[in-house]
């Protein structure tokens, strides 16, 4: 008889649930992860596995697919390597520290300050003389050198007043000429007067003796007489006339007529007529560029003395610093200076402490500040100091109003701090 198809009821004992031979294996493998508590091998899921009574009697199914080993990650008691970062990092602390205290206490010899700006000379193009501007030679923000032409004014008043003064100048010239001979004439009339006294002495002795003898008249004697004194007095006069002529000379006839006082004046007075035609052209003073150019206008008229445009200096240039007064313990003058400015990074100039002011810049002030209420606050003050510039040449152009950083080289290091100091007297003393 043939065997029932239908499944047999499960012995005594033994679950209920029927199993299938996966399901037999994947029950036997937790099994053993939980026991061994290691990953599963590969072999160990291919070996074969011994079913359970239940199972064998179970009908025959078609084979599944064996399912791949599954990874188990490794127990929570394996401890992970450790590295060398942490005992690295332990070593370099001490090294970090020493060398940053090296360079603290090696460091400050450099006092720093942003609070500088670039100053250059300039001044307002003027004239001493009044007149119309004939031309302008220059334009806006053109560069110029010294020497150079910036402006003309019209040059026909100022010629006709050295034509003048020139003119002058000749009749002064031609009357110290004339003092000369005039006094070389009174020479020669003293001379010629002096000649005559022995004759007309002569002639009033004759007449004085012949009155004695009655033989000469009364008359005849007097008019000898009176010759005779005219004479004399004729040599008195001459010489004081030669002696007029001569102070107009300045008491040396012989002197060259460029040196007489008449002639020195009249001269002044072409030099003066002579400056004014030349200050009718102006020219740059130093070398810089012109700025507003545009105020002054051809037929303009310009008086004197009144500014027509500014020029402002290419070569004297100089830093203005305000570093606060805490930054100046150890500035003095003389000292050197490297200068960066902002418009030219990677740049460097360098210069000189020329001088420090002897006041900070509130004191310059309009308006004071008087601490005189009672609620006094301390603010920390700028001293202006100067700090000129050595290199241009060379560079590129610098310009007044320019921001720049000074690091003025002090020479004067930071230091330990005051209480390590007087830690290491203490120590030193007690020693």
């Amino acid at each position: 008889m043939a065997e029932s198809t239908f499944p047999k009821k499960p012995a005594e004992g033994q679950p209920s649930t029927v199993r299938t031979g996966d399901q037999v294996v994947r029950l036997d493998s937790e099994r053993k992860q939980r026991r061994a508590n290691v990953v599963i091998d590969k072999d160990e899921l291919e070996a074969p596995v011994a079913l359970e009574p239940a199972a064998l009697e179970a009908p025959a199914r078609e084979p599944q697919p064996q399912q791949a080993p599954v990874a188990v990650a490794p127990p929570a008691s394996a401890k992970p390597k450790q590295g060398l970062t942490r005992p690295v990092l332990f070593a370099l602390l001490p090294v970090a520290l020493v060398v940053g205290g090296y360079y603290y206490v090696t460091g400050g010899q450099v006092m720093t300050t942003d609070n500088a700006y670039i100053q250059a000379q300039s001044l307002g193009v003027s004239t001493d003389v009044s007149g119309t501007v004939q031309e302008i030679d220059v334009h806006e923000n053109q560069a110029v050198k010294k020497g150079d032409v910036l402006f003309r004014l019209r040059p026909a008043s100022f010629e006709t007043a050295l034509a003048a003064a020139q003119a002058q100048l000749g009749t002064v010239r031609n009357q110290v000429l004339t003092l000369q001979a005039s006094y070389q004439q009174s020479l020669s009339q003293i001379e010629q007067a002096q000649a005559d006294i022995p004759y007309y002495e002569a002639a009033f002795q004759r007449q004085q003796d012949l009155l004695k003898t009655s033989t000469a008249s009364k008359a005849s004697f007097d008019s000898a007489q009176h010759d005779l004194v005219a004479a004399r007095q004729k040599v008195s006069v001459t010489k004081a006339q030669a002696q007029a002529t001569l102070a107009q000379l300045g008491g040396d006839a012989d002197q060259p007529v460029e040196k007489n006082p008449f002639y020195l004046q009249a001269q002044s007075g072409v030099d003066d007529a002579q400056r004014n035609l030349n200050d009718s052209i102006v020219k740059a003073p130093f070398d810089g560029v012109v700025t507003n150019v545009d105020a002054l206008q051809v037929g303009k008229y310009l008086p004197a003395s009144q500014p027509a445009f500014s020029l402002v200096s290419s070569t004297d240039l100089w830093i203005e610093a305000e570093p606060k007064e805490t930054e100046l313990t150890y500035a003095r003058p003389g000292q050197t200076a490297t200068i960066s400015v902002d418009t030219y990074p990677g740049a460097v100039w360098h210069g000189t402490v020329a001088s420090i002011s002897p006041a900070s810049s509130s004191s310059f002030s309009l308006l004071p500040a008087q601490n005189t209420t009672g609620n006094w606050v301390k603010v920390v003050q700028r001293i202006p100091m100067r700090v000129t510039v050595d290199d241009i040449e060379g560079k590129p152009p610098l310009r007044g109003g320019m921001s720049v950083v000074v690091d003025v080289e002090t020479g004067h290091a930071r230091g330990l701090p005051d209480f390590v100091a007087n830690l290491i007297d203490r120590f030193g003393q007690k020693s």
